[in-house]
């Protein structure tokens, strides 16, 4: 079996600590078995490798979450990363592609397709065998994994069925794609249950989709024009128009964790920060990033999350509804982590004599790692060294830096850092125009560093 995981956009649900720069599945606020703090997607990679040790893993996931990949699955799975964000249906294609051209994957294999951001025990993942073995008995197109419903969400697509006598699956009479209310009631009324966002299908049925969207079974031509792509979702575009699907069911405890409310419940620490909080506060988590402490009293069904993007304070219930206000922010990142570690925005000022901006960072490389060799166009960059010592390249150049060292780079200079023990330094941009795309990279190879 080839498992593919989605990994999903940035979940604006989660703001603000979940964004462009810093997705909701890389947030470590789940704690595992030993009580060690880990992400959704280390979760839900873990679990899978458990069920299905066996099984190639192959990862799909944006850009701008490479980083967070590397750091968090080192060595891990397999993955591709798509050209821009166009929904789980480009995203399938785009990995049915890779396993069907690159990695020569049979006719008669079967992939099974996972979202990362849901919330299982174990016994969700042990499905994945008893969904392939129901595909390859009814000879169905797709084998979906049906949840038992809790309350009517118009958020999930809907599996209206029927058992079959001496079947451990059923067949799918119909599928709703995110009903409104009152036809989710009569729907849970029915007995219909949630799709878990699994699919279940033989290599074969996703060379069909390939050649059909594109003619073809070519990754290169298909990463090439991806970018072309209507952005639809799997469920849209193949589930709800399929007439030949099975389904098996799944009645353990489900919960996607795209919202605070959802999420707050699976965390075992109600406070996380610098937290001040009264003892008449119920039901309340209090998420604080900022140095500053954070003092919560008197609240009830609450979440407050602090991170220096922003500061939420919501309803618990009222926190699902949360990306129209998110939409109207149009701030950089203030905070992200890298490869190599991470950055903190300290202040942003327009200079009071001339057209220049000012932006002042905090950054730390960790142990062993470097930032590439690099350059910027628009600005220049004053770095002064806190603590640690590392190496500075400049225009080929290495020097060996340490706290108190203040480093100037101009315009159009190649610079890089790397460091044995770790090193932080607070770095001032001054320029007209000061984003995070003004970086041009160089290959370099660090044989100085021991």
């Amino acid at each position: 079996m080839k498992i593919i995981l989605l990994s999903g956009d940035s979940g604006k649900r989660l703001w603000p600590l979940s964004g462009e720069a810093r997705s909701k599945q890389f947030l470590k606020v789940l704690q595992n078995e030993n009580g060690d703090s880990e992400s959704m997607i280390q979760r839900i990679y873990r679990q899978v490798r458990t069920s299905c040790p066996a099984a190639d893993i192959l990862i799909v996931a944006g850009e701008a979450q490479a980083d967070s990949l590397r750091r968090q699955l080192p060595g891990g799975a397999e993955r591709i990363m798509e050209p821009s964000r166009k929904g789980t249906y480009p995203a399938i294609l785009l990995a049915a592609a890779y396993l069907l051209e690159k990695k020569k994957a049979a006719e008669n294999e079967v992939f099974a397709v996972l979202p990362v951001d849901s919330y299982v025990e174990q016994d969700y993942f042990d499905k994945l065998a008893q969904m392939e073995q129901a595909l390859l008995r009814s000879g169905a197109s797709v084998c979906l994994l049906g949840v038992k419903p809790t309350y009517p969400s118009q958020k999930y697509g809907y599996i209206a069925g029927e058992n079959l006598p001496d079947a451990p699956y059923g067949r799918v009479r119909r599928f709703i794609e995110k009903p409104e209310l009152e036809a989710a009631r009569s729907l849970i009324a029915s007995r219909a249950l949630w799709s878990g966002g699994v699919f279940v299908f033989r290599a074969s049925f996703a060379g069909e989709l390939l050649k059909k969207e594109t003619g073809e079974i070519c990754f290169d031509r298909l990463y090439e024009s991806y970018d072309a792509l209507p952005r639809r979702s799997f469920d849209e575009a193949v589930i709800a128009g399929l007439d030949s699907m099975i389904y098996v069911s799944y009645d353990g405890e489900w919960n996607d964790l795209g919202t605070w409310n959802t999420l707050t419940e699976q965390m075992r620490e109600p406070d996380g920060g610098f937290v001040i909080r009264g003892e008449d506060c119920r039901n309340t988590h209090v998420i604080n990033e900022l140095g500053i402490p954070v003092v919560a009293l008197g609240l009830q069904d609450t979440v407050v999350v602090a991170s220096a993007d922003g500061i939420l304070v919501s309803d618990k219930h009222a926190s699902s509804f949360l990306n129209p206000y998110v939409e109207q922010i149009h701030n950089r990142p203030m905070y992200e982590k890298r490869q190599w570690g991470e950055y903190k925005v300290l202040d942003f000022a327009k200079c009071r004599h001339g057209r220049e901006n000012s932006l002042t960072k905090h950054l730390y490389i960790e142990a062993g790692r470097n930032i590439s060799y690099q350059m910027h166009r628009l600005r220049d960059e004053v770095w002064t060294i806190i603590d640690g010592e590392g190496l500075f390249l400049l225009d080929g150049e290495i020097r060996r830096v340490r706290r108190g060292d203040v480093l100037y780079i101009k315009k159009g200079q190649r610079h890089a850092m790397a460091t044995a023990g770790g090193l932080e330094f607070i770095e001032v941009q001054m320029g007209t125009e000061l984003v995070e795309e003004d970086i041009e990279r160089f290959p370099w190879e660090w044989k100085e560093l021991e």
